[in-house]
């Protein structure tokens, strides 16, 4: 079965007696291991209670836009940078044309406009109403922008119509909302993720590290076992789970993890460099704690090993990826390193920008290549993690001479 395996769904529920199958798809798609949270039209509220649903979701059922509490974090804006997909189950013909118009005139339509997570629309109405040609150049103007459609299925509908308009069934739509994260660009192909800080321990007590979280190299981890490739993470001290089918190394210093990726060299393809591995560590480890003594302390410290550019100068060399977490004159730092290090591809993140930092869930990049670049826009560190692997699956393939299987 495919899996949804950490993903963020917003599910948008539309008003038609189709609505009540909701209940259904928060269960199908939570079984795929995805978390939900729902936004209900004030139609939806007629078939469906939005307590059903917040119970079932466990999150509080999202239905005003200009709700005062929501709204004081911009919250349709962080419901749209949260979705990893945006599902519209039962979309409406109402709905499939304010889309098709561009409209933002509720919740759920500004949402969609605002969030850079796909769009998958399951299409519920009346027969007449899905064959009429307003609704067909609706769905095919949404569908040559990139949307995505399961269905409608035919048979009985609840008018006493008899044709197409029916809802898919909700085991199905979640498997399609799953297939799609599913795209096979790196099948067969073993990739290494590095990520989190690194601890350069100065005595039993303490270290030297940096605010790096880790939640960008997991969301790689993540994007890459979705694209089809046996995944292995080596992660510095963090606070997150293991993503599903990741196998996890945990490490301490920039030794332990130098010493982790040569390891792991001989069965890499792909070498993503995401961790924040500290440049320096203490020349010599206390044997004691420190004690405070004197108003000034001088600590000698030594350069630690750069292990981007040992793993890129290794023989064979997987491709490698590194980052570029810079705080001013980003692009001109991240092209040296590019070339300094003879790196494949190069994450330039602006970690001194407002949200975009260390510890935040959202992220913008610029990926640089020998001869390219390419600036990726600001989402949640989930939805840019896919965009980054497809772009590294693209560069891979090019290197290799090969095709890559679109998503």
């Amino acid at each position: 079965m495919a899996h949804l395996f950490n993903r963020n769904v917003v599910l948008g529920v539309c008003g038609g007696i189709a609505a009540y199958k909701a209940a259904f798809l928060v269960r199908e798609l939570q079984a795929r291991g995805a978390d939900v949270r729902v936004i209900m039209t004030r139609g939806a509220e007629a078939f469906i209670t939005p307590l059903t649903l917040q119970a079932l979701s466990t999150h509080p059922v999202h239905r005003d836009l200009l709700d005062a509490e929501a709204e004081r974090g911009m919250g349709h804006i962080e419901l749209a940078r949260w979705a990893d997909l945006l599902l519209i189950a039962p979309a409406t013909a109402d709905c499939i044309a304010r889309l098709a118009a561009g409209r933002a005139d509720d919740l759920l339509t500004t949402v969609a406009l605002a969030t850079a997570a796909p769009l998958l629309l399951a299409p519920a109405m009346n027969q007449q109403m899905w064959a009429d040609p307003a609704t067909t150049a609706n769905i095919a103007t949404l569908e040559g922008r990139g949307v995505h459609r399961i269905g409608p299925a035919a048979g009985d509908q609840a008018c006493g119509d008899v044709g197409t308009g029916r809802m898919s069934e909700p085991q199905a739509i979640a498997g399609h909302a799953a297939a799609l994260f599913e795209h096979g660009a790196l099948a067969g192909l073993r990739v290494v993720v590095t990520a989190g800080p690194t601890r350069e321990a100065l005595d039993p007590v303490r270290y030297l590290s940096n605010h790096s979280s880790g939640k960008m190299g997991f969301a790689l981890a993540t994007a890459c076992v979705d694209a089809g490739a046996r995944t292995t993470l080596i992660s510095g001290p963090v606070t997150l789970e293991t993503p599903a089918h990741v196998a996890r190394r945990d490490v301490e210093s920039a030794e332990d993890m130098l010493a982790a990726s040569l390891a792991a060299l001989p069965a890499c393809d792909i070498f993503i460099a995401c961790a924040a591995v500290a440049d320096y560590r203490p020349a010599q480890i206390a044997g004691e704690k420190i004690k405070k003594e004197d108003e000034q302390l001088t600590l000698t410290l030594v350069r630690n090993p750069d292990i981007v550019a040992t793993v890129a100068a290794a023989e064979p060399r997987p491709f490698t990826v590194g980052f570029a977490a810079e705080t001013r004159d980003l692009l001109a730092y991240a092209r040296g390193k590019l070339e300094r290090k003879r790196l494949d591809l190069v994450v330039a993140n602006d970690v001194a920008a407002e949200g975009i930092g260390f510890n935040s869930d959202d992220n913008a990049v610029t990926l640089l290549w020998p001869g390219g670049e390419e600036a990726l826009p600001r989402t949640g560190k989930g939805s840019l993690a896919r965009l980054i692997i497809e772009r590294i699956a693209a560069r891979y393939a090019a290197a290799r001479g090969t095709a890559v299987v679109s998503p």
